[in-house]
């Protein structure tokens, strides 16, 4: 089974930004942990990060036919107002799990809202790398 992990804006400054809400974890050291736990699940996962909205929607589209069987998308702020990913998104026909390392629901109120969440099967926030570590034994199971 191949996987998509897909890291959003400024996704690269984990480590860096807002520990409050972010943590000390480096997106590093994120796609290490997504890749050691895709081996013990006998699985592979691409992980792929950008800041630029058209490479996202691109290597989305990309996604439509190169052979993955499921996507975690992790946009960034993107989730709450960029219907350019949501529409390519829409393209999929593989499961895609929308992931955040915190609570969108419990931060400032634009937050709260997801253009992508109507698309994806589910939606895991508030725990962390965990967050994406669930995402993939869900999809590894599907």
């Amino acid at each position: 089974m191949n996987l998509l992990v897909l890291h959003g804006i400024n996704l690269n400054m984990f480590g860096k930004r807002d520990p409050a809400h972010y943590g000390a974890i480096t997106l590093e050291q994120i796609d290490a942990r997504l890749q050691a736990l895709a081996h013990e699940l006998g699985v592979r996962v691409e992980c792929f990060q950008t800041n630029h909205e058209g490479a996202m929607v691109e290597r989305i589209h990309a996604a439509h036919s190169d052979g993955n069987q499921g996507v975690i998308i992790n946009a960034g702020a993107w989730t709450h107002y960029s219907y350019g990913l949501r529409d390519a998104l829409a393209i999929l026909e593989v499961p895609v799990i929308e992931v955040h390392m915190s609570n969108i629901h419990a931060r400032e109120p634009f937050r709260h809202h997801s253009v992508l969440a109507e698309l994806v099967r589910g939606q895991i926030c508030g725990l962390g790398v965990d967050s994406y570590l669930l995402a993939l034994r869900a999809l590894a199971s599907a």
